[in-house]
């Protein structure tokens, strides 16, 4: 990154391993607080990414939400301080930056509607083709059927391999709540597969 950084962060060639640990990035933190944030963003930048096309599908959305979640992870003064939960703060801050554009979407949607104007439909061939590259068709079917509490954390869970008291920190419940909606959520991908 240069030094005047421009907030364009999602192109860099990572040759950084996505395991390295976020200790060892708050470790460079004390001495190079930039390249510390290179760091997170070669570590955490495809996995957010994934996580708000996702829930968005839409890739330009995807991008922007992206962008924004890492320039407000650049701003954030504590973000490399020993007790930060850097995973939990990265992915509760993308998940409502979602939820805003869906909420946003929809309440533009019944406006136009009750305008009488036609709303238009986004082409989906590019997301489509790259979601059955990842994963089974019939699955992502099924998990778009499935309510979007119980979809986001599935995907949080089983996507992006966050832990239940990492999951309760991004979605600000309780740890019980957590497992019980988790439990919910993994019975209604089953009905809408079988549904499929």
């Amino acid at each position: 990154m240069s030094e005047g950084w421009s907030g364009n962060v999602l192109p860099i060639k990572s040759n950084v391993s996505p395991t390295i640990d976020d200790a060892d990035i708050k470790a460079v933190a004390e001495h190079n607080r930039r390249r510390a944030f290179e760091l997170v963003v070669r570590k955490y930048r495809e996995r957010l990414f994934q996580h708000a096309l996702y829930m968005l599908k839409d890739s330009q959305e995807a991008f922007d939400v992206t962008q924004e979640t890492l320039i407000r992870a650049y701003q954030e003064p504590n973000f490399f301080e020993d007790d930060f939960k850097i995973k939990p703060w990265l992915f509760r801050v993308i998940t409502n930056l979602c939820y805003n554009i869906t909420r946003d979407k929809k309440r533009r949607g019944g406006i136009l509607k009750l305008m009488g104007k036609p709303i238009k439909k986004e082409s989906m061939q590019a997301l489509d083709e790259m979601l059955r590259k990842e994963t089974q068709g019939h699955v992502v079917k099924a998990l778009n059927k499935v309510p979007e509490k119980y979809r986001t954390i599935l995907l949080l869970k089983y996507y992006n391999d966050l832990s239940y008291i990492e999951i309760s920190e991004v979605l600000g419940c309780k740890l019980g709540t957590v497992m019980s909606r988790l439990s919910r959520a993994r019975e209604k991908l089953q009905d809408a597969m079988e549904s499929e």
